[in-house]
């Protein structure tokens, strides 16, 4: 499987707002250990939930606006938006089934 796609402040409307299925963004950074060690979970769901939810990657150093337009105060943040709405969040990381508990219900 290819890398997570990323996304920015100029492409976010597109690639998530206006999605057709729920996208769940990861709100990352390259200095954050706690982001590393979620990368390859986060990598592990977009494989399993391939056709059911898109998956990307925001850099939040890249997007600062974003991040507070949505209220992300650490990484990571996982944000999963469906109808170009923030419906769940999860902070920090997680292991996958916690992560599965929590997102799956929304598709």
């Amino acid at each position: 499987m290819s890398d997570i796609k990323q996304v920015s402040e100029a492409s976010f409307e597109s690639e998530v707002l206006k999605a057709e299925q729920p996208v769940l963004v990861d709100f990352t950074a390259v200095w954050c250990g706690p982001c590393r060690m979620l990368e390859p979970v986060v990598k592990e769901l977009a494989q399993s939930w391939t056709g059911k939810v898109k998956i990307v990657k925001l850099d939040v150093d890249d997007s600062p606006n974003l991040a507070s337009d949505y209220g992300v105060m650490g990484v990571p943040t996982l944000m999963l938006f469906k109808d170009g709405e923030p419906v769940q969040r999860v902070s920090g990381y997680q292991p996958k089934d916690r992560l599965v508990q929590k997102f799956a219900p929304y598709f």
